[in-house]
Order: structure tokens, then C-alpha cells, then sequence
């Protein structure tokens, strides 16, 4: 194999959407998504209302490739070789006496060979590898910490009642119905939740149709969120940039599942026909299917037998694995961890992220001329029906309007405050350190917590160089290079920073890393 991966000598270009094609606003969109699943546990399963209050501090503990551990309500980030390198009971740090005590003198994570060799959910734990469910881990750890204050017994139970938070805020019905808070939220201002694509990327998908490569689009959102996304995003014309879009995939049963299994459906009015298709014969907009199928697609329409496929995706669990294992397709994760390590943002996220924030304060300028001709009308109207009105109902006309100004400024006030001293879910963490790379923490004399010199390599940094070919914070970075441009890739016969694209994250530049393989 070369050591180098280039666009142009592949034939088929696949995508994932969310957090791939497209990049949220993760300050917002993580509040967001807290708040849908605290405010369904309050709400409907009686929780403590306290878990809807946060500081901006709080967020320190919402990270990336943590695991939590269903029996006893530990989380835990795990080095390449299941040793596990912090943990938590709730959101308290364990000591190292702790970590003894639960995991043994070599600190061994039990549930590792079924986590590292399939990447599975399970009964016994639950994997947090993508900002859609990665406020869940903060969540998750607050519900802990309720349970123990109460002095409840901590075990699997809690957890049936996340998977309903979970459904009734995710489920394919609920953009239809305005079901659960994250969907009507998102309809009601895409623009607060989701950053539009540049010119240069769009420019850069055109020009691999015209390089004539099949481009694909493949996502487990349904086709409704899909199309709001992606008009949004790419604009109105965005179903002539691909030509393959596949919604509802349900990866990674995508990939791992047979035909039989998990069957092409079409879309009539966003609703899928009950019978599956027996084969995936011509291009176009399909739900759920399967790998075999779109690969013998893929062969009629490349004229190739073996078509060269590269995916991009942001999960290792939905995306890398799958793709890499059981479609054996080239992978290139998207990891915007990297930006909260040191590499750059883009030029053209620079300058997208400007004209964005210019067109937001357009909007909110034209939104409050508005606003003031609207409450203009109101109050001529007003005066004109104010002979028809006692004196008590114009007052309280005035303190209602009074009440709800107040209630606007509170939450605007409120937004900007959460918004202050709020880690990114990308940056690194106080409490649990480095996506990429953390030190061996071991008892020396007398029981003091020491850390050994050599860093070791989380099981998420191994996992990447393992599944993907490479590894970029955004598509934004390569949309402006020709497609013949040779990155190098990732090789177990190469350092661990060889496949990472405009360069490797801070802590993996400094220092000497032991990849335990």
C-alpha cells in the first residue's frame, strides 16, 4: 500500500452530513441537547430539577471517548490497551486507590475486548463518541451524582431512562410531530445551530462531479432533518451535488448488516414505502438499505469491478469502523478535537464563520426594525381602541408587555452568561485532559499518585490510526487543494502523527507516545 492517499484515485466520494458536511455550533448545539434530555427526565420521569441548572464550568466535564460503565455508574477514559488512564464516579474524579479497587493493580477495564474488537453498544456500557450524544456523558454523571446524594443504589436501571430521553428527542417521527425540545428548536433557527458550508467547499464537491466522480451522501438523520440541514448548509440546490443520497441509515447496520436485513426503501413525502427494495438499481434518494447493494450500484456505475470508495464521518463507531471493516472502503475522520489542540481553522471557516456572523447581525437588525414597526402598530392600534377599554385592562396590557421584554432580556442575558468561560466540547478538558494522548497515572511509595514518563495514546487517538486513512479537523481544510494532492496516511510502519492533515494535535508532538497495540 502507498503511504500517501490522494482523491483523484478514488472513484466514489462518500459523506457523512452531521459534523462532517456539516459543522454545528457546539457551544449552542450542546446546550441544546442537555436541556432535551434533562428537561424529559424532570418533566416525565420526575428527576430533580436541579439537573437543568448548569454553570459555565460545568461543561469542563463534557468530552469526547468517554465510556460509562452502565453497573456502576463509573466513566471512564481508556488508554489503547484498556488500561484506564481517569475515571469518575458520577462527575467526582476517583483516586488512585479507587481506580485500584475497581480495576485491579493493572487497571483493566473489563469490558474492553468487546468495546475495542466490535464497537457494539451493550447492556453493560455505552460509548460516547459523537456531539450528539456527548452531552449525554455530562448528563449521565449529574443523574450519578443525584442518585448517591439520595442514597439510591446506582445501577443499570437509570439508564432505560436516558434511552427515552434519547428517543423521544431522536426518533424519526419527532421532526414531523415538534416532538421533545432539540427538533423544534433547530426548525425554529437553524442558523443559531448549524454553520453553512463555504463557497469553497461547495465549489470543491462540484468539481468532483465534474472530475467525474459518484458522489455520495450517506446519513442516519431522517430525510426531513436532512433536507432542512442541507438547504441550509449547501443551499437549495444541494440534491445536484450528490448522486446518491441515502437518509435514515441506521449505521453502523448499514455496513455490518445483509441485504435481507436491512433493505432499500423509497421515500414518498418523507415517509418510507413499507416494502423493501430486492436490489438498488439507479441513482437517487433512498432510506435505510445496506452495503452489498449500494456496492453492486456503485460497480454498474463506475464500470469497475472493485470501485475505489473513501467515506468521510466523524464516529468511529458509526462511520470508521464499519466503513473500513466491512465495506473496506479509505476513511477520513473528521476530528475537530484537533482544532482544540493548536491546528488552525481554516481560512475559509475564517472567512465563512465572518460572513455568518455579519448575516446574523443583518437579521437581527432587520428582526428588531421589526419589532419596533410591529409594536408601533400595536400601540396605535391601542390608542385607537382605548375609549373601548377601562383603565384596568390598559394596564394590564402594559405590565404583560413589560413581563415578556423582561423574560427576552433574562434569556438573552442568560445565553450570553452560559456562553463565558464554557469550554468547547472540542477543547481539551481540565478534568479528563487530552482527547489524544494522557499520562499513565501509578501508585509510587507509601500509595502517592505519581505519573510515569512516557504518555500513552487514548484508545479514541488508536482507534483513529487504526480505521481511518486520515484524519482532518474540517473538510474545509482540503477543500481548497487539487484533488491529485498526496496526504500521507496513517501506517502501523509509520509514526502515530503521519496521517494527521494540516498537522497532528499538540499533544502528540511532544514527547514520546507508546502506542499499545
Amino acid at each position: 500500500m502507498s503511504d500517501y492517499f490522494s482523491l483523484s484515485d478514488c472513484d466514489v466520494i462518500g459523506f457523512d452530513l452531521d459534523h462532517t458536511l456539516c459543522r454545528y455550533h457546539l457551544k449552542e448545539t450542546s446546550r441544546l441537547i442537555y436541556e432535551s434530555f434533562a428537561r424529559y427526565l424532570v418533566d416525565h420521569k420526575g428527576y430533580d430539577p436541579d439537573l437543568l441548572l448548569l454553570t459555565p464550568a460545568t461543561w469542563d466535564f463534557c468530552f469526547k471517548g468517554l465510556v460509562v460503565d452502565l453497573e456502576d455508574g463509573n466513566l471512564v477514559k481508556l488508554a489503547a490497551d484498556g488500561t484506564v488512564l481517569r475515571a469518575t464516579h458520577g462527575t467526582r474524579d476517583l483516586t488512585e486507590a479507587e481506580i485500584l479497587q475497581h480495576y485491579g493493580p493493572q487497571r483493566q477495564w473489563k469490558h474492553f475486548h468487546s468495546l475495542n474488537t466490535s464497537f457494539t453498544r451493550s447492556a453493560h456500557y455505552y460509548f460516547y463518541d459523537n456531539y450528539f450524544d456527548l452531552p449525554g456523558a455530562l448528563l449521565c454523571g449529574r443523574v450519578v451524582d443525584m442518585l448517591n446524594k439520595r442514597g439510591e443504589e446506582v445501577n443499570a436501571e437509570f439508564w432505560k431512562d436516558m434511552v427515552a430521553a434519547i428517543d423521544h428527542n431522536y426518533n424519526t417521527s419527532a421532526f414531523k410531530e415538534d416532538a421533545g425540545t432539540y427538533f423544534p428548536s433547530v426548525k425554529r433557527d437553524p442558523g443559531r445551530y448549524l454553520q453553512p458550508c463555504s463557497e469553497e467547499v461547495k465549489a470543491w464537491l462540484r468539481s468532483m462531479k465534474e472530475a467525474g466522480k459518484v458522489l455520495l451522501l450517506i446519513t442516519s438523520s431522517h430525510s426531513d432533518y436532512c433536507r432542512l440541514i442541507c438547504e441550509h448548509v449547501l443551499g437549495k440546490d444541494y440534491e445536484d451535488l450528490f448522486d446518491i443520497i441515502i437518509t435514515n441509515a441506521l449505521k453502523p447496520g448499514f455496513f455490518s448488516l445483509v441485504p435481507h436485513q436491512r433493505p432499500f426503501r423509497t421515500l414518498v413525502d418523507d415517509v418510507e414505502e413499507s416494502e423493501g427494495l430486492q436490489a438498488l438499481d439507479k441513482p437517487g434518494w433512498y432510506s435505510q438499505g445496506n452495503w452489498p447493494h449500494l456496492h453492486q450500484l456503485l460497480k454498474t456505475m463506475t464500470g469497475k469491478p472493485e470501485p475505489k470508495v473513501v467515506y468521510f464521518g466523524d464516529s468511529m463507531r458509526s462511520d470508521m469502523f464499519p466503513a473500513s471493516s466491512f465495506g473496506r472502503w479509505e476513511t477520513v475522520m473528521v476530528v475537530e478535537e484537533m482544532e482544540g489542540e493548536g491546528v488552525p481553522t481554516s481560512a475559509a471557516a475564517r472567512a465563512n464563520q465572518a460572513q455568518a456572523q455579519t448575516q446574523d447581525q443583518d437579521q437581527d437588525q432587520d428582526q428588531d426594525q421589526a419589532q419596533t414597526q410591529a409594536q408601533t402598530q400595536a400601540q396605535d392600534q391601542a390608542q385607537d381602541q382605548a375609549q373601548d377599554q377601562t383603565q384596568d385592562q390598559a394596564q394590564a396590557q402594559t405590565q404583560t408587555q413589560d413581563q415578556d421584554k423582561d423574560q427576552d432580556q433574562d434569556q438573552e442575558t442568560k445565553a450570553k452568561f452560559e456562553d463565558q468561560g464554557m469550554k468547547a466540547p472540542s477543547d481539551s478538558s481540565r478534568q479528563w485532559g487530552s482527547y489524544f494522548m494522557d499520562a499513565h497515572k501509578s501508585s509510587g511509595e507509601a500509595g502517592v499518585e505519581k505519573e510515569e514518563q512516557d504518555q500513552k495514546l487514548t484508545w479514541c487517538c488508536h482507534s483513529i490510526h487504526k480505521y481511518s486513512t486520515m484524519a482532518i479537523p474540517s473538510v474545509e481544510h482540503i477543500a481548497g487543494l487539487p484533488l491529485d494532492y498526496k496526504f500521507p496516511r496513517f501506517s502501523p510502519d509509520r509514526p502515530p502523527t503521519s496521517g494527521y492533515y494540516p498537522r497532528p494535535p499538540d499533544s502528540l508532538q511532544g514527547g514520546r507516545s507508546r502506542d499499545a497495540s
